[in-house]
């Protein structure tokens, strides 16, 4: 596909970013925003569409649960190819190919939603939307070459956030289906999306641009998977991004389970903290630009441990307006962290330049370069972890008949996060070199 290339690109040049950069940047995060939005709602599709599966689909729990474990699976997995999809054909170009691939699993979705369409179909349908999840792996590593590094946490947020919210809306659109037709028209939320594709696609055609610095480069994939920042900070997003969506999912189920609420009760609430999660990410960012992202993302652990702890109160005394405020609050703090941990994802990758002695330009495109093929893999273990998540929850049902023992492995692994986000990031090794160090201050 041939399209608009920008030959030059220098936002870390002041001027060149307020006479130019700046504005192509903001236009292009704004069209990044609808299409990985329109992204994370085809990925969660299948949490809506199983709530409009009654009796007569002849599908159990465990069965739903499937479906939703394997659209999970294959939206963390494709996450590595579309990363590096930006740097091949171009991140306007790349945009609109995978805004045109969500149509395939939507109009799949469309075709069989009915009652006597075999398990094995529906399956493979629900695997289809795993495309959603991979917008956001190529998004993101597209807008982190659009800004400077000083305001990368809010950009990276901003366009995070926008797409995370794709959640709550497509089951806010499934519940006003629900309320206002009724169960037996799944195909109502699919026909509002597949229009919204379409229009996703074409704007990012008409509106959006590919960098020509960008260029593919596997020798940053494999820098990238031999760095230990790499795991490191994976395992950091397995907390953040892991719990955001393996939370997602898993709401409903939970208050239906543990706290015997009805599919609308449980239906009407989940959407609240996705959202809350959602719009509270670029402040993660932000806060991340301001303080440092290993900061903002340390104290981020200990109040999720904290919540947690509220959580595992309220599953022992089964006191649902606890559990609400405490699994809600999980919420806040995931997206919080979700927006934080990414800040330091490029911070590191170029203060390890400066560390190793190279300077300027020469140090900032290795920044970019390592950074870009990270978030790719960086996102989707942290994708993979909410499907840990919701594995965790369903071991713990199925042997206590609560989720008490999930939560508190959840509290164990946030204990771990903070631990190694202060002795990787915050500590300073005696000894070394000032010079040889990372840049505190920035990560």
């Amino acid at each position: 596909m041939r399209g608009r290339w920008i030959e030059r690109w220098d936002p870390e040049n002041e001027t060149f970013w307020r006479e130019t950069g700046e504005r192509i940047a903001r236009r292009n995060l704004l069209f990044s925003v609808l299409s990985e939005h329109i992204g994370f709602s085809i990925w969660t599709l299948w949490s809506v569409m199983v709530l409009f599966m009654g009796p007569e689909y002849g599908i159990d729990p465990a069965g739903k649960f499937a479906l939703i474990a394997v659209a999970t699976l294959v939206g963390a997995v494709i996450r590595v190819p579309y990363t590096f999809a930006v740097a091949r054909f171009g991140g306007r170009n790349w945009t609109v190919l995978s805004a045109m691939a969500l149509l395939v699993p939507t109009g799949a979705a469309y075709a069989v939603m009915e009652p006597g369409t075999s398990y094995s179909t529906f399956l493979l349908v629900a695997a289809l939307t795993g495309v959603g999840g991979g917008n956001f792996a190529s998004s993101m590593t597209n807008i982190n070459a659009f800004f400077p590094l000083h305001k990368k946490g809010w950009a990276l947020g901003l366009n995070a956030g926008g797409g995370n919210i794709g959640v709550p809306v497509v089951q806010l659109v499934g519940l006003l289906v629900i309320g206002t037709a009724g169960a037996a028209h799944p195909r109502i939320v699919l026909g509002v999306y597949i229009p919204l594709i379409v229009l996703a696609a074409v704007c990012a055609a008409l509106f959006m641009d590919n960098l020509a610095p960008v260029r593919n480069d596997t020798g940053a994939a494999k820098e990238a998977v031999r760095d230990a920042h790499t795991w490191i900070m994976a395992c950091l997003y397995i907390g953040t991004f892991g719990s955001f969506i393996g939370y997602s999912f898993a709401f409903g189920l939970v208050l239906q389970t543990q706290f015997g609420r009805t599919p609308l009760q449980a239906a009407s609430l989940t959407f609240i903290g996705p959202l809350l999660g959602s719009l509270i990410r670029p402040v993660g960012g932000s806060l991340a630009d301001r303080y440092g992202g290993a900061r903002i993302t340390l104290w981020n652990f200990a109040a999720m441990a904290a919540a947690t702890s509220v959580v595992v109160y309220a599953s022992v005394t089964e006191s649902l307006a606890v559990f609400l405020v405490g699994f809600t609050s999980l919420f806040v703090l995931s997206g919080l962290g979700n927006g934080s941990t990414y800040k330091m994802i490029p911070a590191i990758f170029r203060s390890k330049a400066y560390a190793s002695g190279l300077e300027g330009e020469a140090a900032e495109a290795y920044g970019r370069r390592l950074s870009g093929a990270a978030m790719g893999l960086i996102g989707a273990v942290g994708a993979v972890g909410g499907l840990g998540i919701n594995l965790a929850f369903r071991q713990s049902f199925q042997t206590a008949g609560t989720g008490t023992a999930a939560f508190v492995a959840f509290l164990v692994y946030y204990a771990v996060c903070l631990t190694v986000t202060r002795a990787v990031y915050l500590r300073r090794p005696a000894g070394v070199p000032a010079t040889r160090q990372l840049s505190y201050s920035e990560v």
